[in-house]
């Protein structure tokens, strides 16, 4: 099984803090050459993917590598990877990380990964920055022509929230808009990720595909209200379908494993072999058979809203 983003990459400041350096990449054996070329790249502010994201201080979208900012474009076309999205985590106005998600082409590749953006003073409604859709040309085409309220569809329901969003068996969902376009192409989750910088909302969305899934899990984790652990909030399992259950009254600590160590760092973490994380959700994951896991925390006002887990 094929997953929609091929490699997954964490770009950290380095001692100086002045340019990022490479912190790591989840990859398959294909990637391996790409992969190396990477480990010795250094981005300045503004500089390439990682450092436009940084610099912008909200998630950026490349669908094309050629004629655009992208360092590693050759390299990128040999190891057949045509779209990025960079995710920037901040504390504050502090950079702690840059997560960049590289999908590759082929025709098969169903899904898409979206980046919404509103702008209070321009309009009351989310529109489309850019997208990548693989193959999904006729979703593409109608969500470069829908906009969203707050509060409507999966962009305006992540913006209302204020918090990572997932919902699944779409073609039930009354929340998702773009239900019928998706559900004939065989999308059947999407999460939403919200970022705010001042009054302006972005949010990052990912759509699934059961032939090519971003992703074989998703988790969010929420700290609870004595702010000692961290608790199941929701998620969606192509091989569990009652995670609630699973997680009902187990909780992860403060730097425990993966989820609770991006809650400890404010870093967000990839861990290539789950034999390696003690978590309860490590576990439960290597059970259905996954063996990576990739987290992501969301901070408002320095302080740790939820992390987003997805297993691979």
């Amino acid at each position: 099984m094929k997953t929609f983003i091929r490699v997954v990459e964490l770009w950290v400041p380095d001692q100086t803090r002045t340019r990022l350096e490479f912190g790591g990449s989840l990859h398959s054996g294909e990637f391996t050459e790409f992969n190396e070329v990477s480990e010795n790249a250094l981005f300045a502010y503004d500089e390439g993917l990682p450092g436009k994201a940084w610099a912008s201080g909200h998630p950026v979208i490349l669908t094309e590598f050629a004629n655009s900012y992208f360092k590693r474009t050759d390299e990128a076309r040999e190891a057949g990877l045509t779209c990025g999205v960079a995710l920037p985590v901040f504390a504050g106005e502090f950079l702690m990380a840059v997560m960049v998600l590289l999908c590759g082409d082929d025709r098969k590749h169903v899904g898409a990964i979206e980046l919404w953006h509103n702008d209070p003073d321009r309009s009351h409604e989310m529109a489309l920055v850019d997208g990548y859709y693989g193959t999904a040309d006729m979703f593409e085409f109608n969500s470069r022509h829908t906009k969203f309220p707050r509060g409507f569809g999966l962009p305006g329901r992540t913006w209302k929230a204020g918090m990572p969003l997932i919902i699944n068996d779409l073609h039930n969902a009354k929340g998702f808009l773009r239900w019928e376009d998706a559900s004939e192409i065989g999308i059947n989750c999407g999460v939403g990720i919200p970022y705010t910088t001042g009054d302006q909302t972005w949010v990052v969305t990912f759509l699934s595909a059961q032939a090519t899934p971003i992703a074989r899990r998703f988790e969010i984790w929420v700290p609870n209200e004595a702010r000692s652990a961290l608790v199941f909030h929701s998620g969606d399992c192509s091989e569990q379908s009652d995670l609630a259950a699973l997680y009902a009254a187990k909780t992860i600590g403060r730097g425990e494993g993966s989820i609770g160590g991006v809650w400890a760092t404010g870093m967000p973490a990839l861990t290539e072999h789950l034999k390696q994380d003690p978590s309860i959700a490590a576990a439960l994951a290597r059970t259905s058979g996954m063996n990576q896991v990739v987290a992501l925390p969301v901070i408002e006002s320095a302080r740790l809203k939820a992390v987003l887990a997805w297993y691979l």
